[in-house]
């Protein structure tokens, strides 16, 4: 975990006052017991140069902050909203309730194998949708919310473009090398 956790619970930018601009997606965690596996969202967005933000905020103990993020967030330019919670897991929820923008549930593996997570994110009432992706599926939801960022901007649609044939050159390449592995019994 980063040693750089400010007092307010914000992680800093390493692009901050770097001309980065404005971050497009935020990502929001329940807690900072949270970031090691939201990490993998926000090295995606950082090797995608998506600009984002990291922030810690509880639907439990901090719910006035929560519903003043979520009313402000399309105001402040933000454009997707990745929040990540474990156990009761209503901080998608509720940060869907007060906005507008899409909201990406990233359900964290806790007491019932994140199954609880899964499923608080998931059943959502009828118009307060929640993207949800699998358990501790932050890249995944990095990835879906730079997909429809994607959308209307060229530049970021190039650069998800290349990390996607990366994917599939990797997977070229693993089978090239398991080409070369011998076993008696082995037909290919």
């Amino acid at each position: 975990m980063d040693k750089n956790i400010s007092k307010s619970n914000q992680l800093p930018s390493r692009g901050e006052g770097l001309g980065v601009g404005s971050p497009l997606v935020s990502i929001i965690m329940g807690s900072t017991s949270d970031l090691p596996v939201m990490e993998k969202a926000c090295k995606l967005l950082d090797e995608l140069q998506v600009p984002f933000e990291v922030n810690a905020l509880s639907a439990h103990r901090t719910p006035e902050a929560v519903e003043a993020f979520a009313k402000g967030a399309k105001e402040r330019g933000l454009k997707v909203i990745i929040a990540a919670a474990g156990m009761a897991a209503a901080l998608p929820g509720v940060i869907a309730a007060s906005t507008t923008l899409p909201v990406i549930g990233v359900p964290i593996k806790g007491m019932l194998d994140g199954l609880d997570a899964m499923l608080s994110i998931i059943q959502m009432p009828p118009g307060i949708p929640v993207a949800t992706v699998g358990v501790n599926g932050a890249q995944n939801a990095a990835i879906l919310a730079v997909e429809m960022l994607a959308l209307s901007d060229e530049a970021i649609a190039q650069r998800l473009s290349d990390y996607k044939q990366g994917l599939k050159a990797k997977i070229e390449k693993a089978n090239k090398d398991l080409a070369e592995v011998k076993y008696e019994y082995k037909t290919n």
